[in-house]
């Protein structure tokens, strides 16, 4: 069926999922490249387009789930690409260091899952809102960074 096909293609960022070995970072690899694409934006714009991932993702994970029969799958990676646009948004697109900071902490707090454990929500809910809680933290972390430097 077309929106199984469609609803498995958004979920796992067109195939991604698929990579045999880390699928969450090739994930955030692909929202690396969703950014690239958006980061001339204004902010207006970029958390608007974030925020409609956002939902797509509740809704496709959500689909992806009862398709899949199993709670976040692997293969599902379409929250890493909204958490990575999160996580890098109003990030300058010529600060490349900060970028690979910003990456960095976007993984580190993925895969830690600090407190509160947001996966336990329901459905899509649960597979998306810990990598936007990821991404809400990696974007204090680089802009914590940038503030502490700017003091010295």
């Amino acid at each position: 069926m077309v929106k199984n096909r469609v609803v498995i293609g958004i979920a796992t960022g067109g195939g991604v999922g698929y990579i045999p070995f880390a699928p969450g970072t090739f994930g955030s690899l692909l929202g690396l490249v969703l950014y690239a694409g958006l980061a001339a934006l204004p902010a207006i714009p970029y958390g608007a387009v974030a925020v409609a991932l956002v939902l797509l993702g509740v809704w496709a994970s959500t689909e992806a789930e009862q398709l899949l029969g199993q709670k976040d799958a692997s293969v599902i990676v379409i929250d890493e690409v909204a958490g990575l646009l999160i996580a890098l948004w109003g990030m300058p697109p010529d600060r490349y260091l900060l970028i690979v900071f910003g990456f960095g902490l976007f993984r580190l707090f993925d895969i830690v899952k600090p407190w509160p454990a947001l996966e336990r929500l329901p459905r899509g809910w649960g597979v998306m809102m810990d990598d936007v809680f990821a991404g809400v933290l990696a974007q204090g972390g680089w802009r914590g960074l940038i503030w502490f430097i700017g003091t010295r």
